[in-house]
C-alpha cells in the first residue's frame, strides 16, 4: 500500500513538471512571435547629392573639376561616356523612399553641357553619424572618444 501512494505522487508530480514545461515551451515560442517592435535603420545608397554640390557645377567644367565637387558618379552609360549619373536613394526604417537624382552631360571634349535635377536637393536629409562603432574617422582626434574621467590631467 505504501508503494501505491509513492507512485501515484511520483505521478502526480510527474504530471505537474510536464504541464509546467509544456507551458514554459508554449510561452517562449508565443513571446518569439509577438510584435513588441522591431529595430529598423535608415538605409542611405549612393552618391549624398546636395543643393549646394550641384550649385557650385558650372557649364564649361572638365570632368576632373566636375568629380573634385560631386565624386565619381554611380553610374556612367556604358556606351556613352557622355553621361554621368549621380544617385542618391534614402529607404526611411519608417518612411517611404526619397530618391535624388544628378544627370551631367559632357561634349565630346569632357565639358559639362547640362545638368539635369530630380529630387528636392535642397532638402535637410536625416542622416546620423554612427558613434562608436567601427573604424575611427580620418582626422579626429582618438582622444575625444575616451570619457573625461579617463584622460590625464
Amino acid at each position: 500500500m505504501i508503494n501505491r501512494n509513492h507512485d501515484s505522487e511520483e505521478q502526480a508530480q510527474m504530471q505537474k513538471l510536464t504541464q509546467i514545461i509544456t507551458l514554459s515551451v508554449a510561452l517562449t515560442v508565443i513571446s518569439g512571435c509577438s510584435y513588441v517592435g522591431v529595430y529598423k535603420r535608415d538605409i542611405p545608397q549612393g552618391n549624398l547629392v546636395t543643393q549646394e554640390m550641384v550649385s557650385q557645377l558650372q557649364p564649361g567644367m572638365t570632368q576632373e573639376q566636375v568629380t573634385y565637387v560631386m565624386g565619381r558618379p554611380l553610374l556612367e552609360a556604358p556606351f556613352d561616356v557622355s553621361q554621368w549619373d549621380y544617385v542618391f536613394r534614402l529607404d526611411k526604417a519608417y518612411g517611404g523612399v526619397e530618391q535624388r537624382r544628378v544627370t551631367l552631360t559632357f561634349d565630346p571634349q569632357g565639358r559639362l553641357v547640362n545638368i539635369e535635377q530630380e529630387g528636392d536637393l535642397s532638402a535637410e536629409l536625416p542622416l546620423k553619424g554612427e558613434s562608436g562603432m567601427g573604424p575611427a574617422t580620418e582626422g579626429v582626434d582618438p582622444m575625444d572618444a575616451l570619457p573625461q574621467d579617463a584622460l590625464p590631467q
